[in-house]
């Protein structure tokens, strides 16, 4: 599970091997989980709220390029 970025809320991580659709995992400081489509940042799954997730969706918004390629890299 290599993470990709540390925030101030939360961490950003891939898995290997991972089902479709290409997604990322943002993870709470107090242990919660929300999956996050890379193409669109569609909410996926999770029980975070979406306020909650502004601060790793601007980061997304800003590295949709990174997360794409090291999705392409762990799940060739």
């Amino acid at each position: 599970m290599p993470t990709v970025a540390i925030l101030g809320s939360c961490t950003i991580t891939l898995y290997a091997a991972d089902h479709p659709p290409p997604h990322f995992h943002v993870r709470t400081r107090d242990g919660r989980e929300a999956l996050m489509v890379i193409q669109g940042l569609a909410l996926l799954s999770g029980h975070v709220s979406r306020r909650e997730l502004t601060e790793a969706v601007m980061w997304a918004e800003n590295n949709i390029q990174l997360l794409a390629a090291r999705w392409r890299e762990l799940n060739p």
